[in-house]
């Protein structure tokens, strides 16, 4: 801290994990900080636009500020959390005026509904990907840096993963996973996010933990089981899938004998409930990604109904893969959105579109573009499914004007 660090009163929170002050009229970009409170910040970073900064005193304190659980959480340390700093009402709040300040800017909507609690706020992080540092042991980035910050632990994952900073590790990232089932895997930067050809057992240590990813997975999501092989994508709150699954069932709406599509459909988790609703229609489930597409292929293997395609969905869409109609479309698309797909789900004049989004900035934009293409926002639910960040997941039903 130095002498000339600056002291700001704080604005409101956005999209970032951060909130807006203003410094001799330049935009300020502050971590650390709550809208509202008077602090002194740091400036860490300088752009002709903007700057960023860290708040290290708080002069003035929001009522929402409380103490961090994390002592490695706070300015220049650990970048994981965006908000230990905050209460548990404080989260919720802030989560959801992101939302709503995304939606109005970006597609002119105004959202009324609040950003829902899911869980607790400590030990649900059920995949962690840890850094490995140039001596071998793992631990976490310093936020925007590359350093790697020795971490003994952290205090929003899982109690049940398997541990990885008693050793050294000769690739650069290790990720620990434990499975709704209780399976424990980590799977080193070779095979992170890779879905492998074939099953191979992985190296079993005596705990019981899968060394070098190679295993299947085994998730349970109300009493379904779902194969996902290696270090594949799942959400990583315990309570995620269950909770999207009831979300997007309910905001789907589907009927017997209709046609549906579930795009960017992972292992095939809506699918396998979406199917036994539309039955006798059809389900296509669509997945870019070979390896997953294997697993949703197997995961919806006991389903008549259901049928799998692996292809990228903007390609399939453009080929007329999925036929010329369907009458409930479900997407759930990374985090850069569905840019390139939106015109094509139009123009197959579903009923009814559910949007899964993990970023609301994203979410906007395509919502903006639907509704020129004829379809209104009816309802959005928004889940604080990522305690202590500033990642917020939103499922949002539309339907034609």
């Amino acid at each position: 801290m130095a002498e000339t660090d600056p002291v700001v009163e704080v604005g409101p929170v956005a999209h970032g994990g951060h909130c807006v002050a203003r410094l001799d009229g330049q935009v300020v970009f502050v971590r650390h900080a709550l809208p509202g409170e008077v602090v002194q910040i740091h400036v860490t970073e300088r752009s002709r636009k903007f700057l960023r900064a860290d708040a290290i005193r708080v002069l003035e304190p929001s009522p929402d500020r409380v103490e961090r659980p994390c002592p490695l959480s706070g300015p220049g340390l650990c970048g994981g959390c965006d908000f230990q700093h905050v209460s548990a009402e404080g989260q919720l709040t802030l989560l959801t005026d992101v939302v709503r300040e995304q939606l109005q800017r970006l597609a002119g909507l105004k959202w009324s509904g609040r950003v829902e609690a899911v869980g607790p706020l400590l030990d649900w992080r059920t995949r962690v990907v840890w850094s490995v540092a140039e001596n071998g042991m793992a631990g976490l980035r310093r936020h925007r840096s590359h350093d790697v910050l020795p971490i003994p632990s952290c205090p929003i994952a899982h109690p049940d993963l398997p541990d990885v900073t008693e050793q050294t590790w000769d690739e650069p990232r290790v990720e620990a996973i434990v499975s709704s089932t209780g399976q424990r895997l980590l799977a080193t930067d070779a095979t992170i996010g890779d879905r492998l050809e074939a099953e191979v057992d992985g190296v079993v240590a005596s705990d019981g933990t899968v060394r070098a990813g190679t295993g299947t997975l085994v998730e349970r999501v109300h009493g379904r089981d779902f194969r996902v092989s290696g270090s594949g994508f799942w959400q990583v709150h315990p309570d995620a899938a269950t909770t999207l699954v009831d979300a997007v069932t309910a905001a789907a709406d589907v009927r017997p004998g209709d046609r549906v599509l579930d795009l960017y459909a992972g292992a095939g988790l809506f699918s396998a409930f979406l199917a036994p609703a539309c039955a006798p229609g059809e389900l296509v489930s669509v997945e870019g990604n070979r390896r997953a597409s294997a697993d949703a292929r197997e995961n919806l293997a006991d389903l008549s109904n259901a049928s799998t395609v692996h292809a990228p969905v903007e390609r399939a869409l453009a080929r007329g893969t999925l036929g010329a109609r369907a009458d409930v479309v479900v997407l759930d698309p990374p985090r850069t959105g569905a840019k390139d797909a939106v015109a094509a789900i139009a123009a197959l004049e579903p009923r009814r579109i559910v949007y899964v989004a993990c970023d609301p900035a994203a979410l906007a934009r395509d919502l903006a573009t639907f509704a020129k293409l004829g379809y209104r926002l009816d309802s959005l639910r928004g889940f604080a499914l990522f305690p202590m960040t500033h990642h917020v997941e939103c499922v949002a039903s539309l339907a034609r004007d």
